[in-house]
């Protein structure tokens, strides 16, 4: 069966898609076979990425290794039974659809609260969360006193989490590996990074994460998206020199994919 990665996060703006994209191309380029499902079915930053790649590896007859992409079925509501949700009809029709042939499945959450996004959390295997390195960003988590330090209680996120453990736990599913990825770590050892580094790790304690290192912020990420191509594209694109920028950013993919311990994957590239 397909391992489930479930890209997940309620807040808009903290690089799902772009986390979504590169770890789902990097299994891909590493010989799985992944696929892809985008469940933000109004924008599909995710999906486009995947049709953007598809399109220019056509277009300039470039062979490179790429996830699929599925799209969500249709359903007739007069198969439902009764009580039954159509998109839990939808996305549960996928993943089976894709789980006999697929090494990963890749599950990108829309940045908001969704029926199918609570559902995707539900079937995670493992469950990545990008969290820019903000306490604004960190109240996706947990809520937290004036200084910065004391944790005051849990986010509703947080709680759909624990409730997408339970039902896996009732259904004799193995535990949700849950990590959370620090995107735009600044370079300096600041005073608000060096709370956020303590408020994450006494978090992570408490209701059961682990971190891992993420991207910074880089104008190369922007740059790829029109032709679906990730930092690990770059040489076979014709980019005979990667300036440091780009090598560092190499790394930060290297180093998440490491950090992610999936099952059968090691990051040799």
């Amino acid at each position: 069966m397909a391992h489930i990665i479930v890209v997940g996060n309620e807040k808009g703006g903290a690089g799902k898609s772009t986390v979504s994209i590169h770890v789902a191309t990097a299994l891909a380029r590493l010989g799985h076979k992944v696929s892809g499902l985008d469940l933000d079915l109004r924008q599909r930053t995710f999906g486009r990425y995947i049709e953007n790649r598809r399109n220019f590896t056509r277009e300039s007859g470039l062979n490179l290794a790429s996830p699929s992409l599925c799209e969500l079925p249709d359903v007739e509501a007069s198969s439902l039974r009764p009580g039954e949700n159509m998109y839990d009809h939808r996305l549960s029709a996928a993943v089976a659809a894709l789980e006999p042939d697929n090494d990963f499945i890749l599950i990108d959450c829309p940045g908001s609260h969704t029926r199918l996004s609570q559902v995707a959390h539900s079937l995670a295997d493992t469950l990545i969360t990008p969290l820019n390195d903000s306490f604004i960003d960190f109240d996706l988590l947990a809520h937290i006193d004036a200084n910065g330090e004391k944790i005051t209680g849990p986010s509703v996120y947080s709680e759909m989490v624990w409730n997408a453990r339970q039902l896996r736990a009732q259904a004799g599913l193995s535990a949700i590996d849950w990590v959370v990825v620090r995107n735009r770590l600044g370079a300096q050892r600041m005073v608000n990074k060096e709370k956020m580094e303590r408020a994450i790790n006494n978090l992570s304690k408490r209701i059961g994460f682990r971190t891992a290192p993420g991207f910074n912020e880089r104008v190369i990420f922007r740059e790829l998206f029109p032709r679906g191509l990730t930092l690990l594209d770059l040489k076979d694109i014709g980019v005979k020199q990667l300036n440091i920028s780009n090598i560092a950013a190499r790394q930060e993919l290297r180093e998440l994919i490491k950090a992610l311990d999936l099952p059968g994957v090691t990051a040799d590239f």
